[in-house]
């Protein structure tokens, strides 16, 4: 074990727990109104979960082509845009408050569905890409990796996820 470990090791769950709650809290809560107009964020929050997906993409080739810097690049930049996607997220619904599907019959059951599953592996990547990419940046790459094979496929889906998740709410918003 690393002596940085003692440190980053109890923040990483501490975050890892309190951001779950600090966001299950503010969806359950009125909109405050505090912030203006936040229409484009949903768009804004889309886009930083797609440039998320592309940045893990190029992140996971660019190390199977042995290309350490750029992977740590990319994996970094991935984690940079999970992190302002979270603070602007927990922001806007601060703002808004909760956001209901207007769709009904089938394509509501699917949203719903493809929703709470992002909702469950979104909580769950919290602690794995913050050990993930710890491990990596301290070299502790036999660890790094073992937790990376778990981390990559779930960011990844949380990421894609997200977009489909806007795209759907934006498609059902416009027929209503």
């Amino acid at each position: 074990m690393k002596a940085s470990d003692s440190k980053f090791i109890p923040l990483i769950t501490i975050v890892s727990v309190l951001v779950p709650i600090v966001v299950v809290i503010l969806m359950l809560l009125p909109g405050q109104q505090v912030f203006g107009d936040l229409s484009i964020l949903p768009f804004f929050h889309a886009s930083l979960n797609g440039l998320t997906a592309i940045c893990l993409i190029t992140g996971f080739i660019l190390i199977l082509n042995k290309k350490k810097t750029a992977h740590k690049f990319f994996m970094v930049t991935a984690l940079s845009l999970s992190s302002i996607f979270l603070v602007s997220y927990v922001l806007y619904h601060y703002n808004v408050g909760h956001v209901s599907f207007p769709g009904v019959g089938m394509v509501k059951t699917v949203y719903l569905s493809i929703l709470a599953s992002h909702i469950v592996l979104a909580t769950a990547i919290l602690p794995l890409a913050l050990f993930t990419v710890y491990r990596g940046l301290t070299d502790q790459l036999s660890k790094h990796r073992k937790i990376a094979k778990w981390t990559l496929p779930i960011w990844l889906y949380v990421a894609i996820t997200g977009v489909v998740i806007y795209v759907m709410l934006e498609q059902a918003q416009r027929a209503v």
